[in-house]
């Protein structure tokens, strides 16, 4: 029963995505949604994109183990990393109106940031649609008790991802998005009340999590553990905004305020319902202790869907897995969408400049299906928790691509050179130090990679002026 009305769900969600189709009439349409949607659409595509697996069934997996010490990077970072996309990003943006993030690294700094930039930023997403991929074939192994392998699940859930949004690109991602968000959102609130029932209350669980010290946001405030922190903070909350999904959204919106407004209220929304898969599979250590050692010896991320199979009725599982099946769908389907439209526009459009707008259009869908493909094989070969996954991918964009776009949009003497030796500084300390890292260095790799971004800005930028200055300084007046 429970699998029939996944199967539903399913094929509602492809119909949805088919009719988002019909409204798709040029390649702005499909990137971008044509720049008409209101405030409830957007800010339901910034929830929906983001709250994905890592949310419902990585962040809590790792809480369970670690606290909040150990999910700074996602979701508090993730939140910050939305409210300043809507304090300071989201208006100078729109106003420039383009079609991708790459598109202002070649109007600020030319081609070639272009090109480093929207590299970097097409890698950064393997990870985040490899997790989504994976938690896919998760669901999929769990509902069929087995008789669907994990790799089947990824492919069968992949496929149906793949076929809405290569039809209807953004469109179909946001109406999607906002059937998805409601489902998530009263999947949720009726789960936290009906497991918190069972855990004695929801004060109950909270207190006992207070008494365990699972609030705690450090370990200790030895210096080595507020350099982490820190690291741990940055990589998601200014790691993800140099990303194409998020530029998306903020081009979506009918007007800048909606752009702006509808990032901070997605980011609210976010934190908040972070909190309750979090609390739904703490309360499973007080409902079922012995299953939930089982599975934090063997595979920390099931403890969740364990509790719902085997302590819930058929109703509630219904409303888990629409829910989980929401989450990771709507995430999974921005996050293929974005690499594949700054593929085109960014790398592809410079070989192939001719290319009108049906071209144009074929083109993206054709990037859909190869970034669909290249994912699926990453999430084969890794063997890297979702929760990692996701933290991972941001790494690549905070070493090379956040110190251009801040200095690009509020920092006047950033030149071309300055960019690019923030690329080069970025990625080859951060790759370096990666390369040689152990757990008991001071300095986590991606927190270096900035330091050295931001110190390769400043010299590529400010160097030439001072050598520039100094020369002119030497030469003799024409007097």
């Amino acid at each position: 029963m429970l699998i029939w009305f996944v199967a539903i769900y399913l094929l509602i969600t492809v119909g949805v995505g088919f009719y988002a189709s019909t409204r798709v009439k040029n390649s702005k349409d499909f990137a971008a949604g044509g720049r008409s949607m209101s405030f409830p659409l957007v800010a339901a595509m910034v929830f929906a994109t983001w709250f994905g697996s890592e949310a419902v069934l990585g962040i809590p997996a790792t809480f369970i183990e670690e606290g909040f010490a150990g999910i700074i990077e996602d979701p508090f970072g993730s939140f910050g990393c939305l409210m300043l996309v809507g304090l300071v990003f989201a208006r100078p943006l729109y106003r420039m109106n383009l079609l991708t993030i790459g598109d202002f690294f070649r109007k600020r700094f030319g081609p070639h940031v272009e090109t480093f930039t929207s590299l970097v930023i097409i890698g950064s997403y393997l990870g985040w649609v490899a997790a989504q991929l994976t938690a896919l074939g998760v669901v999929f192994n769990v509902l069929s008790d087995g008789s669907i392998t994990t790799t089947q699940g990824m492919m069968i859930g992949t496929f149906i991802v793949l076929l809405y949004t290569l039809f209807g690109g953004m469109w179909s991602v946001a109406l999607t998005d906002f059937m998805q968000m409601i489902i998530i959102v009263v999947g949720l609130l009726y789960l936290t009340w009906l497991i918190g029932d069972m855990a004695g209350g929801a004060d109950v669980v909270i207190s006992h999590a207070a008494s365990e010290g699972k609030f705690a946001l450090m370990h200790s405030f030895e210096p080595r553990d507020i350099v982490a922190f820190i690291a741990a903070a940055v990589t998601m909350m200014f790691g993800s905004i140099p990303q194409q999904d998020v530029y998306a959204r903020v081009m979506s919106a009918k007007t800048e305020n909606i752009a702006a407004r509808a990032s901070m209220t997605g980011a609210v929304f976010y934190l908040s319902f972070c909190m309750l898969p979090i609390f739904l599979t703490y309360a499973a250590s007080l409902i079922d202790p012995a299953m939930v050692q089982k599975w934090l010896a063997e595979d920390s991320q099931m403890i969740l869907p364990h509790l719902i199979m085997e302590r819930t009725p058929l109703f509630a599982q219904i409303m888990f897995f629409g829910a989980l099946l929401s989450a990771i769908m709507s995430t999974a389907s921005g996050t293929l969408l974005a690499p594949s439209v700054t593929f085109t526009e960014n790398i592809l459009k410079r070989f192939m400049p001719d290319m009108n707008d049906r071209q144009f259009l074929l083109a993206m869908r054709i990037s859909v299906v190869a970034m669909t493909i290249a994912t699926s094989t990453f999430a084969l070969y890794s063997d890297a928790s979702i929760y990692e996954m996701v933290g991972n991918a941001y790494k690549v964009t905070l070493v090379a691509a956040v110190v251009p776009l801040f200095a690009g949009l509020f920092w006047k003497r950033a030149t071309t050179q300055g960019a690019l030796m923030a690329i080069a500084f970025g990625l080859l300390s951060w790759g370096w130090l990666e390369s040689t890292y152990v757990e008991t260095d001071f300095w986590p790799p991606q927190l270096a990679g900035l330091l050295f971004s931001a110190l390769g800005m400043l010299v590529g930028s400010l160097l030439p002026q001072f050598v520039r200055s100094q020369r002119e300084s030497l030469e003799p007046s024409a007097a």
